[in-house]
């Protein structure tokens, strides 16, 4: 066989996909356009540009190189956006710290990740003061702050934000270096242990940039992300960079809005003030800015929303799309850089009655460009696309992590037989729509037939009385195990246990769903625990109620 390598020119430039190169449309296209910071600062991308030039000057008087790790404690702001770029465009590796953590778990990924700098908003300084000498690597802190810090520390700072950006040049010149380089690091929320470090190089963030924007970018109409959008993240930037959003937004160059911590008035008045077009979040954020009496008088019918984090029931999907949102489902993981599909509509689509469409946009959903997603049986051959043979998800992508940050065991059982094993079990139809029916760990075995826990979720959602709802599985010495629902219910609709078994009933007599759900139990609950990241803890609930 002849050799098709293309020869390198020797004086041909060797191009290597790094963040640095995300700036340059933004930045050529659209100077003037511009980016927002709650309700107090706002400024353009030729600003932020220079902005990002003195981080890099800034952090290089402090001693930052490259290989070094520089770690952010930071709301959703216009700072968190500058060290996206600012950080891995000087080779060093960005941690972005998960500020919801508790105090022991935020100093054990500190150490793991061997953090050299810490930016750290003032709101988070009593935190910093509980682990305060017990961390091990840090060798200087920079305060980034809003308001004057009112609580006393004992923190020595390097510098304040603001203050080091206006000492320095608003120039730099960003070397090439290998694409392959590691450019961030974060930890997931796993709900037992302590989190697990994942990584992602410059290469593999470019991929997933262009990946996402081709997929968001040539839908039909639906679900559309345009150069035209106002853009405003409710995920928060520390998990999993905002979903990758900020840096499809920054290429694109459009208007982008950083609500900080997350008030439900403040996130209303941003996207009526702002005139915000595009969103992602969890279906818990949602859940809390529909029944805001604020949203009430605001007009939604341009918001496109992407739903991921939990699985998106039919009933929320329904109350959003009856606003007149444009909402529907993102896909993916921590490992996965995040996004692996979309549960976009075609257009004939949007001729379907709401409910046909809120089944499709409540999937899983197809694959994006560069994802090789397959649902497999224990030998990792491929299920039928019948909408019936169920698998697990397994996928391949150039964006997908290698592995978990000094642990190999974990890695390989990640990757075993050369597939990224994602845990979610799900089913696939004929039009390469994917819908997971459950996580691995989260099926319920009741008589020896397997019940879903998410379908069973979303009927008792159905219900108008109900506001949220978890079901989780119980040992039980008969059917071997027994769900259990777990129901916050609407203050304006009392329930009994009797109105949930008739309710599910329905959906039995009519063979929608298996039988064996009517030895569902219910209990009315307040409230339902939720991991750092809002998605329903069912780790903590199994232990709580078991």
């Amino acid at each position: 066989m002849s050799n098709n390598v293309i020869p390198r020119t020797p004086s041909a430039y060797d191009y290597q996909l790094l963040i640095k190169n995300i700036l340059y449309c933004p930045v050529v296209d659209a100077p003037d356009q511009e980016i927002v910071y709650r309700t107090s600062f706002r400024y353009t991308y030729r600003e932020l540009r220079q902005r990002i030039c003195r981080l890099a000057n800034a952090l290089t008087d402090l001693g930052v190189k490259a290989g070094d790790t520089v770690a952010v404690m930071d709301w959703d702001s216009h700072r968190y956006l500058e060290c996206f770029f600012a950080v891995p465009m000087l080779g060093a590796v960005l941690h972005t710290i998960n500020v919801r953590l508790s105090p022991e778990q935020i100093l054990y990924t500190i150490d793991h990740a061997e953090d050299d700098f810490l930016l750290v908003n003032g709101e988070f300084l009593p935190i910093l003061e509980q682990i305060r000498g017990r961390m091990d690597t840090v060798k200087g802190f920079v305060l980034l702050q809003d308001e004057p810090i009112t609580s006393p520390t004992t923190i020595q700072f390097c510098g304040e934000y603001e203050e080091l950006l206006a000492q320095s040049s608003s120039t730099f010149d960003f070397a090439d270096f290998d694409e392959n380089c590691r450019a961030t690091t974060f930890y997931t929320t796993g709900t037992t242990g302590m989190p697990k470090g994942v990584y992602f190089s410059h290469r593999q963030l470019v991929l997933h940039t262009l990946g996402t924007m081709s997929a968001l970018g040539t839908s039909a109409g639906q679900g559309r992300f345009h150069s035209q959008d106002v853009y405003m993240p409710i995920t928060p930037m520390f998990h999993v960079h905002a979903w990758g959003m900020p840096y499809i937004a920054t290429m694109l160059g459009v208007k982008q809005v950083y609500p900080g911590r997350y008030v439900p008035d403040l996130l209303l008045e941003l996207v009526e003030k702002e005139r915000v077009t595009f969103s992602h979040c969890v279906p818990t954020i949602l859940h809390m800015l529909l029944r805001h009496p604020h949203a009430q008088r605001i007009d939604l019918s341009q918001w496109k929303l992407i739903i991921g984090g939990a699985a998106m029931s039919r009933t929320l999907c329904l109350e959003a799309m009856g606003r007149g949102i444009d909402v529907f489902t993102g896909y993916g993981m921590s490992e996965t850089c995040p996004i692996l599909t979309f549960a976009h509509v075609t257009p004939e689509m949007l001729e379907l009655s709401p409910e046909e469409q809120a089944s499709v946009r409540c999937k899983t959903g197809r694959s994006i460009p560069l994802v090789d997603l397959r649902v497999v049986d224990g030998s990792l051959s491929e299920q039928p696309r019948d909408n019936v043979s169920i698998g697990e998800i397994v996928v391949r992508a150039p964006w997908l992590s290698q592995g978990y940050l000094k642990d190999h065991k974990a890695s390989e059982r990640l990757w075993e037989g050369g597939w990224l094993h994602t845990g979610d079990v799900a089913v696939r139809d004929e039009r390469g729509y994917v819908r997971i029916t459950d996580r691995t760990k989260d099926v319920i075995k009741v008589a020896g037939e397997w019940v879903s826990s998410l379908e069973l979720e979303d009927i008792i959602a159905h219900h108008p009385g109900v506001s949220e709802v978890a079901v989780i599985g119980l040992p039980d010495e008969k059917w071997g195990e027994r769900p259990l629902a777990l129901v916050v219910v609407r203050p304006d609709h009392p329930l009994t246990e009797k109105d949930i078994s008739h309710h599910i009933r329905h959906y039995t007599d009519s063979g929608l769903v298996n039988k064996q759900v009517v030895l569902l139990k219910v209990r009315f609950v307040e409230l339902i625990d939720k991991t750092s990241v809002g998605k329903i803890n069912k780790v903590m609930l199994r232990e709580k109620y078991l």
